[in-house]
């Protein structure tokens, strides 16, 4: 991998994890489109590490009180917005071990891609023009937690986003658009803290292959993730979803065409 290679692939990652667009789509595609070796696991332990401590630089106080409430006062907002971020987990965890293998394989095909692109582009689309987004994060409750946990589950495909399908579960309970895209970055912590933690021992049993291509794709992972979670919550106060649904259909389309023509 070149060092463009690294840059270009965390930026991806940065902006993917955190924008309803499919960080794990981007990964795959981009490498696809241009004829890039696969950039293997190691590259792909540093995106994670850089995305986690992007997350958890930019909402560590909202952790802190997040902590305190749900081992000190459960019954409060903090402490019950903890545990539900923590029953949300549960689903997305399954379902990631589950279905591992599958997502290093045969979910990792363009057409297949470029299909869920364009589908969650339109239910994503659909919920942000009919859902009723009244209800701020701080009146979530048990069973919208866990319908947005479970529907993290579909994120093992490339092409759903993690972070899209968690928005768009969120504004279908009835969630704000700024609360569902926090309720979904809080939510994205411990998910990117699994997957690094899972992958960390082939890097431990490995230290050599921490190059200058690991370091600089975490680095550009990170800052990136800082910006476009804040652009995404400063852009969404006034703005609506449409502009990434559409980006949606236009890459599903030019995947389509690609895969086709080749």
């Amino acid at each position: 991998m070149s060092l463009l290679e690294a840059i270009v692939l965390g930026l991806v990652q940065g902006l993917g994890e955190f924008l309803p667009i499919s960080s794990s789509a981007h990964l795959v595609l981009v490498p696809w489109l241009f004829k890039w070796p696969d950039p293997g696991l190691t590259f792909d332990i540093a995106l994670h590490i850089g995305t986690l401590i992007a997350v958890i630089v930019y909402f560590w106080k909202d952790w802190v009180r997040l902590l305190v409430g749900g081992f000190t006062d459960a019954r409060g907002t903090e402490g019950r917005l903890f545990w539900f971020l923590v029953l949300a987990t549960i689903p997305g965890a399954i379902g990631g071990f589950l279905l591992e293998d599958q997502a290093e394989t045969i979910f990792r095909t363009p057409l297949l891609i470029a299909a869920m692109l364009i589908v969650m582009g339109i239910i994503l689309y659909w919920a942000d023009r009919k859902a009723a987004k009244t209800t701020e994060i701080e009146q979530l409750g048990l069973k919208e937690s866990l319908l947005i946990g479970l529907s993290q589950m579909l994120a093992v495909i490339p092409g759903v986003s993690r972070s899209g399908i968690t928005m768009t579960t969120g504004l279908l309970t009835g969630l704000t658009r700024e609360s569902a895209a926090r309720f979904s970055f809080l939510l994205s912590t411990p998910i990117i803290f699994g997957a690094a933690l899972v992958k960390m021992p082939e890097l431990i049993a490995n230290p050599a292959l921490v190059d200058l291509n690991f370091l600089v794709g975490m680095l550009v992972a990170c800052v990136t993730g800082l910006l476009s979670i804040g652009f995404l919550l400063r852009y969404i106060q006034t703005k609506n979803f449409l502009p990434f649904a559409w980006y949606r259909f236009i890459l599903g389309a030019v995947v389509m065409l690609v895969a086709l023509i080749r």
